[in-house]
């Protein structure tokens, strides 16, 4: 049991190694190339639409930058790409809403193929609409597709959700097909999406070095982090990771918000504290344990090669361990209910995994109701707490 648990574990540390997740394959990029990145924005009108006067001379100066179909028209309004590759990627982009692949709001992400170094790069493509004239409910609407093109389509695939936020960012400044705030909003805006959008946990990792498993046990655990003296940037990466990291609406039974701050007032009193007046900032009231050390060394490869696709996907292995490990515990807590054997595979289980006390944490929570199951989880839990003075003490004895 416990060799095949180690193994299994082992598979979701080594990232690196394995084939289904080759870094140069996930980030689009090898350790000694640097990553380019592009983005494109352009205007989309459907030919329904009624266009004022201004938009039609406007769209006019622009008929070279054109691309028009039967039901919309596609205009280029701004791009970072080779001059010779953006009318390739508008090809391609009027062939996916041709087909009415691309839903207002909804990112969607493939590999295309340019004119670019890459040749073949992973390309994120949002269309975002504008809100239609109550008069004209049915008409075909006009909107913004926004592109951005860096890495893999597999590693762009791990940060959607960020991409998406970023993308709904510029709805704001995106009021007319001229867009005179170009150059001051629009322009800066969509140059950042790689740092915004993808870099942060690379930020995080970089920032706080081997510490970070006590981040990851936070986030595991539901432990509140409070950034001091950092600027609001550094505040926000690890706000985004510790969201990015905890398990809250992933598991089969999600713990309730009460069940988890009763739990999280019982078992971490202290958040913690991440000072960053002093270089390497200064961690107080940490808490971790063999589970997350044990992925310390992947997150300081990973970040030392400065691969966040990489990043991404080590982070999303530890999250699918952790998950994984939690759906076993429950097993075994309902086996335990009828049998001691299994009971006793529990305490052996505990042990081997390195997170009992994040489990039995969340699974008191998610148990709270069930009476058999609470008692089952508190003989756990004296368990763990006798293993780990036995534990205290060898290492006392033997350093005496």
């Amino acid at each position: 049991m416990f060799t095949s648990q180690t193994s299994s574990f082992q598979d979701s540390i080594d990232v690196e190694e394995k084939d289904d997740f080759d870094s140069d394959e996930i980030s689009g990029f090898s350790q000694k190339t640097q990553l380019n990145c592009y983005y494109t924005i352009y205007l989309y009108q459907g030919t329904r639409s009624e266009a004022s006067g201004e938009n039609v001379a406007w769209n006019q100066r622009r008929a070279d930058s054109t691309t028009s179909q039967e039901d919309f028209s596609l205009t280029l309004i701004d791009s970072s790409l080779p001059s010779e590759a953006e009318p390739e990627l508008r090809t391609y982009i009027s062939r996916r809403l041709s087909k009415g692949a691309l839903l207002g709001g909804m990112g969607n992400i493939a590999t295309v193929e340019l004119s670019i170094p890459e040749q073949a790069v992973g390309c994120y493509c949002c269309l975002l609409e504008q809100e239609r004239s109550p008069d004209q409910p049915d008409a075909d609407g006009n909107g913004h597709v926004i592109c951005f093109m860096g890495g893999s389509e597999k590693g762009l695939n791990l940060f959607r959700l960020e991409l998406d936020k970023y993308v709904q960012g510029l709805h704001s400044s995106l009021q007319t097909p001229e867009l005179q705030n170009l150059e001051t909003e629009v322009r800066p805006y969509l140059s950042r999406w790689y740092e915004e959008s993808v870099m942060h946990i690379h930020r995080v990792v970089q920032l706080v070095q081997s510490n970070i498993s006590f981040l990851l046990h936070a986030a595991l655990s539901h432990t509140q982090v409070e950034v001091n003296n950092s600027d609001e940037r550094t505040k926000a990466d690890v706000s985004r990771f510790i969201k990015a990291a905890s398990l809250q609406g992933l598991s089969q039974q999600d713990p309730t918000t009460a069940s988890l701050c009763k739990a999280i007032s019982e078992d971490t009193p202290s958040d913690l504290i991440i000072d960053c007046s002093t270089s390497p900032p200064t961690l107080s009231n940490t808490v971790s344990n063999r589970f997350c050390d044990d992925w310390i060394q992947a997150f300081l490869n990973a970040a030392e090669r400065c691969n966040p696709f990489l990043l991404g996907q080590i982070l999303e292995n530890f999250k699918l361990k952790a998950i994984q490990d939690m759906n076993s515990l429950k097993r075994f807590v309902r086996q335990a209910e009828m049998s001691h054997y299994a009971l006793f595979r529990c305490c052996q289980f505990l042990q081997g995994c390195g997170n009992g006390d994040v489990l039995l944490q969340n699974a008191r929570a998610e148990h709270s109701d069930l009476p058999e199951a609470c008692s089952i989880i508190t003989v756990l839990e004296e368990f763990l707490k006798e293993q780990a003075q036995a534990q205290a003490q060898a290492q006392a004895q033997a350093q005496a």
